[in-house]
Protein backbone atom coordinates (compact mmCIF):
# COMPACT_ATOMS: atom_id res chain seq x y z
CA UNK A 1 0.00 0.00 0.00
CA UNK A 2 1.03 3.40 -1.12
CA UNK A 3 1.75 5.73 1.83
CA UNK A 4 2.91 8.98 2.89
CA UNK A 5 2.31 12.10 5.14
CA UNK A 6 3.66 15.55 5.27
CA UNK A 7 3.35 19.07 3.44
CA UNK A 8 3.90 19.24 -0.36
CA UNK A 9 4.57 21.71 -2.62
CA UNK A 10 3.53 21.04 -5.89
CA UNK A 11 4.54 24.41 -8.34
CA UNK A 12 2.46 25.04 -11.69
CA UNK A 13 -0.23 22.89 -9.57
CA UNK A 14 -3.88 24.61 -10.83
CA UNK A 15 -3.88 22.65 -14.01
CA UNK A 16 -2.87 19.68 -16.37
CA UNK A 17 -0.32 17.38 -14.62
CA UNK A 18 0.15 19.67 -11.84
CA UNK A 19 -3.03 19.30 -10.44
CA UNK A 20 -3.34 15.26 -11.04
CA UNK A 21 -0.34 15.39 -8.65
CA UNK A 22 -2.01 17.65 -6.20
CA UNK A 23 -4.61 15.45 -6.07
CA UNK A 24 -2.47 12.13 -5.76
CA UNK A 25 -0.49 13.70 -2.56
CA UNK A 26 -3.84 14.31 -1.25
CA UNK A 27 -4.48 10.60 -1.62
CA UNK A 28 -0.99 10.22 -0.05
CA UNK A 29 -1.90 11.88 3.23
CA UNK A 30 -0.16 15.17 1.93
CA UNK A 31 -1.64 18.38 3.22
CA UNK A 32 -0.94 20.56 -0.45
CA UNK A 33 0.44 23.71 -1.67
CA UNK A 34 0.13 24.64 -5.11
CA UNK A 35 1.46 28.10 -6.67
CA UNK A 36 -0.02 29.99 -9.74
CA UNK A 37 0.81 33.08 -11.88
CA UNK A 38 -2.63 34.22 -12.99
CA UNK A 39 -5.70 31.89 -13.14
CA UNK A 40 -6.42 31.59 -9.38
CA UNK A 41 -10.00 30.12 -10.41
CA UNK A 42 -7.98 27.55 -11.65
CA UNK A 43 -6.27 26.92 -8.54
CA UNK A 44 -8.91 26.95 -6.31
CA UNK A 45 -10.77 24.24 -8.17
CA UNK A 46 -7.73 21.98 -7.04
CA UNK A 47 -8.26 23.23 -3.55
CA UNK A 48 -11.35 22.36 -3.36
CA UNK A 49 -10.65 18.85 -4.84
CA UNK A 50 -7.90 18.28 -2.30
CA UNK A 51 -10.44 19.64 0.41
CA UNK A 52 -13.00 16.97 -0.71
CA UNK A 53 -10.46 14.26 -0.48
CA UNK A 54 -9.60 15.05 3.15
CA UNK A 55 -6.70 17.04 3.25
CA UNK A 56 -6.01 20.66 3.49
CA UNK A 57 -5.15 22.90 0.72
CA UNK A 58 -3.85 25.87 -0.07
CA UNK A 59 -3.47 28.09 -3.16
CA UNK A 60 -0.83 31.14 -3.61
CA UNK A 61 0.22 33.37 -6.12
CA UNK A 62 3.54 33.42 -7.11
CA UNK A 63 5.74 33.51 -10.13
CA UNK A 64 8.16 30.84 -9.52
CA UNK A 65 10.47 32.10 -11.97
CA UNK A 66 11.20 34.81 -9.31
CA UNK A 67 13.37 34.22 -6.54
CA UNK A 68 11.64 37.04 -4.70
CA UNK A 69 8.28 34.63 -5.32
CA UNK A 70 9.56 31.46 -4.14
CA UNK A 71 10.95 32.74 -0.79
CA UNK A 72 7.60 34.26 0.34
CA UNK A 73 5.83 31.00 -1.51
CA UNK A 74 7.93 28.93 0.95
CA UNK A 75 7.24 31.03 4.11
CA UNK A 76 3.36 30.92 3.60
CA UNK A 77 3.37 27.57 3.46
CA UNK A 78 5.14 27.83 6.60
CA UNK A 79 2.61 29.84 8.30
CA UNK A 80 -0.57 27.85 6.80
CA UNK A 81 0.24 23.75 6.41
CA UNK A 82 3.70 23.65 8.47
CA UNK A 83 6.94 22.66 7.30
CA UNK A 84 6.94 20.97 3.44
CA UNK A 85 8.46 17.38 3.23
CA UNK A 86 7.49 17.15 -0.49
CA UNK A 87 8.56 19.18 -3.84
CA UNK A 88 6.86 18.14 -6.57
CA UNK A 89 8.87 20.77 -9.32
CA UNK A 90 6.17 20.82 -11.97
CA UNK A 91 6.38 24.03 -13.05
CA UNK A 92 7.81 24.65 -16.56
CA UNK A 93 6.83 26.37 -20.19
CA UNK A 94 6.91 24.58 -23.77
CA UNK A 95 8.90 27.67 -25.80
CA UNK A 96 7.63 28.56 -29.46
CA UNK A 97 8.99 26.42 -31.96
CA UNK A 98 12.36 27.86 -33.37
CA UNK A 99 15.96 26.38 -34.90
CA UNK A 100 19.06 27.49 -33.17
CA UNK A 101 19.87 29.15 -35.92
CA UNK A 102 17.49 31.45 -35.61
CA UNK A 103 17.96 31.66 -31.30
CA UNK A 104 18.92 34.53 -29.65
CA UNK A 105 19.95 34.92 -25.77
CA UNK A 106 17.35 37.23 -24.84
CA UNK A 107 14.67 34.30 -25.94
CA UNK A 108 16.48 32.03 -24.14
CA UNK A 109 16.09 33.91 -20.89
CA UNK A 110 12.18 33.07 -19.62
CA UNK A 111 12.61 29.39 -20.79
CA UNK A 112 15.81 29.11 -18.77
CA UNK A 113 14.09 30.92 -15.62
CA UNK A 114 11.05 28.81 -15.50
CA UNK A 115 12.52 25.58 -16.64
CA UNK A 116 15.81 25.43 -14.90
CA UNK A 117 16.02 28.26 -11.84
CA UNK A 118 12.96 27.62 -10.67
CA UNK A 119 13.74 23.94 -9.40
CA UNK A 120 17.20 25.34 -8.12
CA UNK A 121 15.75 28.12 -6.05
CA UNK A 122 12.21 25.65 -4.85
CA UNK A 123 14.79 22.76 -4.02
CA UNK A 124 17.12 25.44 -1.91
CA UNK A 125 14.26 26.13 -0.04
CA UNK A 126 12.65 22.58 0.29
CA UNK A 127 16.15 21.43 1.34
CA UNK A 128 16.86 24.05 3.58
CA UNK A 129 13.02 23.22 5.37
CA UNK A 130 13.75 19.31 4.98
CA UNK A 131 17.45 18.55 5.23
CA UNK A 132 18.26 16.92 9.30
CA UNK A 133 21.81 19.59 8.25
CA UNK A 134 19.04 21.75 9.18
CA UNK A 135 16.77 20.30 11.84
CA UNK A 136 14.32 18.84 9.43
CA UNK A 137 13.15 15.40 9.31
CA UNK A 138 14.05 14.58 5.54
CA UNK A 139 11.69 14.71 2.37
CA UNK A 140 11.28 13.87 -0.96
CA UNK A 141 11.92 15.90 -4.31
CA UNK A 142 10.36 14.67 -7.50
CA UNK A 143 11.23 17.34 -10.91
CA UNK A 144 8.80 16.83 -13.59
CA UNK A 145 11.27 16.72 -16.52
CA UNK A 146 10.45 15.15 -20.12
CA UNK A 147 11.52 12.75 -22.64
CA UNK A 148 13.46 15.31 -24.60
CA UNK A 149 16.06 15.45 -22.31
CA UNK A 150 17.56 12.84 -22.77
CA UNK A 151 16.17 12.06 -26.74
CA UNK A 152 16.81 15.65 -27.81
CA UNK A 153 13.55 16.86 -28.52
CA UNK A 154 11.74 17.18 -31.88
CA UNK A 155 12.57 19.52 -34.80
CA UNK A 156 12.64 22.87 -33.67
CA UNK A 157 12.92 22.39 -30.17
CA UNK A 158 16.81 21.60 -29.16
CA UNK A 159 16.17 25.03 -26.90
CA UNK A 160 13.29 22.68 -24.48
CA UNK A 161 15.40 19.82 -25.02
CA UNK A 162 18.34 21.53 -23.22
CA UNK A 163 16.05 22.78 -20.46
CA UNK A 164 14.74 19.33 -19.77
CA UNK A 165 18.25 17.73 -20.26
CA UNK A 166 20.06 20.06 -17.56
CA UNK A 167 16.85 19.64 -14.91
CA UNK A 168 17.96 15.79 -15.38
CA UNK A 169 21.25 16.46 -14.14
CA UNK A 170 20.25 18.82 -11.77
CA UNK A 171 18.05 15.74 -10.68
CA UNK A 172 21.01 13.44 -9.87
CA UNK A 173 23.47 16.15 -8.69
CA UNK A 174 21.16 16.94 -5.64
CA UNK A 175 20.04 13.30 -4.88
CA UNK A 176 24.35 12.66 -4.50
CA UNK A 177 24.69 15.96 -2.37
CA UNK A 178 21.30 15.57 0.04
CA UNK A 179 20.93 11.87 0.35
CA UNK A 180 22.90 11.18 3.99
CA UNK A 181 20.80 14.32 5.08
CA UNK A 182 17.17 12.31 4.66
CA UNK A 183 16.25 13.92 1.05
CA UNK A 184 15.47 11.34 -1.88
CA UNK A 185 15.73 13.28 -5.42
CA UNK A 186 14.18 11.83 -8.31
CA UNK A 187 12.74 12.99 -11.80
CA UNK A 188 9.77 12.10 -13.67
CA UNK A 189 9.88 12.56 -17.44
CA UNK A 190 6.78 11.96 -19.59
CA UNK A 191 6.51 11.55 -23.26
CA UNK A 192 3.89 13.19 -25.61
CA UNK A 193 0.84 13.83 -22.50
CA UNK A 194 -2.30 14.65 -23.21
CA UNK A 195 -2.79 17.73 -21.57
CA UNK A 196 -3.23 21.69 -22.62
CA UNK A 197 0.27 22.57 -22.35
CA UNK A 198 0.29 21.45 -26.04
CA UNK A 199 -2.70 23.86 -26.86
CA UNK A 200 -0.72 26.52 -28.41
CA UNK A 201 1.32 23.80 -30.84
CA UNK A 202 -1.96 22.08 -32.34
CA UNK A 203 -3.91 20.65 -29.48
CA UNK A 204 -5.63 17.02 -28.65
CA UNK A 205 -5.58 16.62 -32.55
CA UNK A 206 -1.62 16.60 -32.69
CA UNK A 207 -1.48 14.81 -29.30
CA UNK A 208 -3.97 12.32 -30.66
CA UNK A 209 -1.45 11.69 -33.85
CA UNK A 210 1.69 11.58 -31.63
CA UNK A 211 -0.46 9.42 -29.32
CA UNK A 212 -0.53 7.10 -32.23
CA UNK A 213 2.98 6.75 -32.90
CA UNK A 214 3.90 5.41 -29.42
CA UNK A 215 4.14 1.71 -29.16
CA UNK A 216 1.56 1.20 -26.51
CA UNK A 217 -0.54 3.36 -29.15
CA UNK A 218 -1.57 6.52 -27.18
CA UNK A 219 -0.66 9.01 -25.71
CA UNK A 220 -0.15 9.86 -21.59
CA UNK A 221 -2.88 11.53 -19.51
CA UNK A 222 -2.06 13.58 -16.77
CA UNK A 223 -2.63 10.49 -14.11
CA UNK A 224 -0.22 8.09 -15.55
CA UNK A 225 2.42 10.28 -14.69
CA UNK A 226 0.62 11.67 -10.86
CA UNK A 227 0.60 7.98 -10.70
CA UNK A 228 4.20 7.83 -11.23
CA UNK A 229 5.29 10.56 -8.75
CA UNK A 230 2.61 9.37 -6.18
CA UNK A 231 5.23 6.13 -5.79
CA UNK A 232 8.14 7.97 -5.44
CA UNK A 233 6.25 10.07 -2.95
CA UNK A 234 5.24 7.20 -1.29
CA UNK A 235 6.85 4.55 1.21
CA UNK A 236 7.39 2.07 -1.27
CA UNK A 237 10.09 4.03 -2.84
CA UNK A 238 12.77 4.69 0.21
CA UNK A 239 15.44 2.99 -1.52
CA UNK A 240 15.38 5.23 -4.32
CA UNK A 241 16.91 8.39 -5.37
CA UNK A 242 18.48 10.04 -8.51
CA UNK A 243 16.60 7.72 -10.81
CA UNK A 244 14.82 9.15 -14.04
CA UNK A 245 11.58 7.59 -14.54
CA UNK A 246 10.58 7.78 -18.15
CA UNK A 247 6.87 7.47 -18.36
CA UNK A 248 6.75 6.87 -22.08
CA UNK A 249 4.15 4.31 -23.47
CA UNK A 250 7.86 2.22 -24.76
CA UNK A 251 9.88 5.02 -26.44
CA UNK A 252 12.83 4.21 -26.40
Amino acid sequence: MLKATGVAVVTGGSRGIGAAIAKSAAKLDYEVAINYRVRDDKANEVVAAVTAIGRRAVAIQADVANEADVVRLFQQVDETLGRVTALINNAGVMPPESRVDEMSAEKLQDLWRMNITSAFICSREAVRRMSQKHGGAGGVIVNISSLAGRRGGRERRAHYAASKAALNGFTVGLANEVVREGIRVNAVCPGVTDTDFHAPYGGSERVQRLGATIPIGRAATADDVANTVAFLLSNQASYLTGILVEVAGGLI
